[in-house]
């Protein structure tokens, strides 16, 4: 008898590429396609992180798991992904890797915005377009995206960071609409705050966020509602608070939003 574990590996197996893979959510997606019997291609930039998390993975679970280390802010990183995978019969990419700063738009460092965008924009739909071909071609699997709550609205004090995520959203429906009749199954997910690094190295106190999820609890609901998209907001807080934000006239939700930010 055919497990649902059985149904989901069938479909988007034997193999996962999950980039920012190493920490985060990115690792928490990685233990949980492992427990479901996925081999995997785990990418970021630190290896020493990458190996240990392939080492225990393949011990505890007994699945092949490869490293490729890169900085997805090199605009070729994700053309030397998609050759590093091409002998593979990769099922499911979880574009997952992405940063974001905060802070007025114009005191960011110029670099930092182009390599933001770089990651969070350019790379996923790199990615995408290099593996969609032989998704295609299998006629099952499936893509997942990293994106934000903050890409429903333009975010004041975040805002390279929620456009950035924005094109993902958008990108990731676009994509559901075209693939779904073909077979595959692309979600888009929008987390609201998650007790990750990424609030830290924003300069932002975990204590202070409201309604803060688990990494591993991001990654399960994205997972059982991968065949559900176009979009999933796992955090029924945040979910509710958007809705409200965008049913107010757009002009008072940013000045809502940039009041509560600045506290001015």
């Amino acid at each position: 008898m055919r497990t649902d574990m059985d149904d989901f590996a069938h479909r988007y197996g034997p193999v996962a590429v999950i980039t920012g893979a190493s920490s985060g959510i990115g690792r928490s997606f990685a233990t949980q396609l492992a427990t479901r019997k996925m081999d995997l291609v785990l990418v970021a930039r630190r290896l020493d992180r990458l190996q240990q998390l392939a080492e225990e993975l393949s011990s505890a679970h007994g699945v092949r798991v490869t490293v490729q280390q890169a900085d997805l802010a090199d605009p070729t990183a994700a053309a030397g992904i998609v050759d590093a995978v091409a002998t593979l019969d990769v099922g499911l990419l979880v574009s997952n890797a992405g940063f974001g700063v905060k802070g007025a738009f114009e005191l960011g460092d110029a670099g930092t915005l182009t390599d933001m965008m770089t990651v969070n924009c350019h790379t996923p739909t790199q990615l995408a377009h290099g593996l969609i071909p032989h998704l295609k071609q299998r006629g099952r699997g499936g893509i997942l995206f990293t994106s934000s709550v903050e890409g429903f609205l333009g975010c004041p004090f975040s805002a390279g960071y929620s456009a950035s995520k924005a094109y993902m959203t958008a990108l990731g429906e676009a994509l559901w609409g075209e693939l779904t009749p073909l077979g595959l199954d692309v979600l888009t997910l929008c987390p609201g705050a998650t007790d990750t690094e990424a609030p830290r190295l924003q300069g932002i106190d975990p204590a202070n966020l409201h309604d803060l999820m688990s990494p591993d609890d991001v990654a399960a609901s994205a997972l059982e509602h991968l065949r559900h998209g176009p979009t999933h907001v796992p955090s029924e807080h945040y979910r509710r608070q958007f809705e409200q934000l965008l049913t107010m006239p757009r002009d008072q939700a940013l000045t809502a939003m940039a009041k509560a930010v600045s506290g001015v």
